[in-house]
């Protein structure tokens, strides 16, 4: 599970793997209080299978059995203040986009 350390490009790979299939995205935020730390995290309903000889993963079905499937995972966690602005700002742009009747790749590109 790729951990971002720069806002920018978390926002980017989310919106690319956003538009790639808006009906299997999920959009998860966490805050734990002992740490400080607020997370979100992007991810979709496809599984991927990671191969041990290539290291490449290449997207399959799910089926029963998921011990060598990984899902496309995006992490991005920080404990600093001025980072919730920028976090609340993107989770409430991909819940219009999610909710939106019009284009979705138009609207990502407006805001």
């Amino acid at each position: 599970m790729p951990h971002f350390q720069a806002w920018e490009e978390f926002t980017r790979a989310a919106e690319k793997l956003y538009l790639a299939d808006p009906m299997k995205v999920r959009v998860v935020l966490k805050y734990r209080h002992c740490d400080g730390n607020l997370c979100i995290k992007v991810t979709d309903d496809v599984a991927h299978k990671c191969t041990a000889v290539t290291n490449k993963i290449k997207p399959v079905e799910v089926k029963s059995d998921t011990r060598n499937f990984v899902l496309q995972c995006l992490l991005y966690r920080t404990d600093q203040a001025q980072d919730v602005k920028k976090i609340e700002k993107f989770h409430s742009q991909l819940m219009r986009l999610m909710v939106a009747k019009e284009s979705r790749s138009a609207a990502m590109e407006t805001d």
